[in-house]
């Protein structure tokens, strides 16, 4: 009899303890992404105010479908704790529970009111991310041309000066984006400097960005565009007034460090960077340098690419000059 007795006492502990183990199992795994990286379930620290507009309306809606879930699952916890079949026969029926006018008005507006809340939220700030203050409430906004390429970033800044894969801008200012492609779809995200917009063949998209504090923030290409996509890789630098104007200075279409940046931007993804060659991209090193060349960046050949298919002529002849410079019979090898 005491141990018939005990084990009953057992089968009763146990569907609770159950519960609990399964209960501390959810936190744990809900606590291994807290543990990674800025907490592995927010976007990055952001650095511009539309930025930081898409963080406030993500921790909103985290918090409430957050509470929502855990609600849910406590309530699912103890209902199958309370209304366990114990000793009940597997065939017989358990006690039938009536309709709750009261409970159920409740459980449905609550969703409708959450549901309201969310979208209440969400509109207040599409405006913040999604357009740029007026001219009025920011002077001197610095308007940039983002061509999204096979497989780099070309930029355009107002006086005509260049970067590749690198966007220089000054700390402060509003920069507004107009995001383009000659090719195929690419996506411009930088998650600290706002939303994703994508470059789209034959349409002109914008966004903009204010980063006040000085520093890099890295980005990538998000939408599949191709072998190369990985190699993508976004990066604004946002530098104090007197670095920018030096690099305005240093980023004529036909300068030295225009040649050298097209070179690492976008002839190494292909031939290395060291001009080694690599998968179906001769090498580099040795080779002869001239109006031919000009012609194959610009239209392409065989298996290779127009990468440089609306560059300027400044453009070409800076990039030719640094090939030379670096890889041609009898040039420098060290660039």
């Amino acid at each position: 009899m005491r141990a018939q007795s005990l084990a009953r006492r057992i089968g009763a502990v146990l569907p609770k303890r159950r519960s609990l183990l399964l209960a501390w199992a959810c936190l744990l795994v809900l606590a291994t992404p807290a543990g990674a990286g800025n907490g592995g379930v927010a976007p990055v620290p952001p650095a511009s105010p539309n930025a930081q507009a898409i963080r406030d309306t993500y921790w909103l809606v985290l918090g409430l479908t957050g509470g929502i879930f855990l609600l849910v699952e406590t309530a699912l916890v103890l209902f199958i704790v309370r209304f366990r079949r114990r000793r009940r026969p597997a065939t017989a029926e358990g006690p039938q529970i009536r309709g709750h006018a009261r409970l159920e008005l409740l459980w449905t507006l609550v969703p409708v009111l959450v549901l309201a809340t969310i979208a209440g939220f969400v509109l207040a700030k599409v405006p913040a991310i999604e357009s740029a203050p007026t001219a009025k409430a920011a002077p001197g906004r610095l308007e940039v041309t983002v061509e999204g390429r096979q497989y780099y970033w070309l930029f355009h800044y107002p006086d005509g000066q260049v970067s590749v894969d690198r966007l220089v801008v000054p700390a402060g200012r509003v920069v507004t984006l107009k995001v383009v492609s000659p090719d195929v779809v690419h996506s411009w995200w930088v998650p600290a400097l706002g939303g994703k917009i994508d470059a789209i063949p034959g349409r002109t998209n914008t966004t903009w960005f204010r980063a006040d504090r000085p520093g890099t923030y890295r980005g990538q290409c998000a939408e599949l565009c191709g072998i190369e996509h990985a190699l993508m890789r976004a990066q604004v630098e946002v530098v104090r007034p007197q670095a920018y104007r030096a690099f305005l200075a240093s980023h004529a279409p036909g300068s030295a460090a225009v040649g050298r940046e097209t070179f690492q931007g976008v002839c190494s993804k292909c031939h290395g960077a060291a001009g080694e060659g690599k998968g179906l991209a001769p090498p580099l090193q040795g080779r002869t340098f001239d109006q031919n060349t000009a012609t194959v960046i610009t239209e392409g050949i065989r298996r290779m690419p127009a990468v440089g298919a609306g560059w300027s002529q400044d453009q070409v002849a800076a990039t030719i000059a640094y090939l030379k410079r670096r890889f041609s019979q009898g040039g420098a090898r060290g660039g």
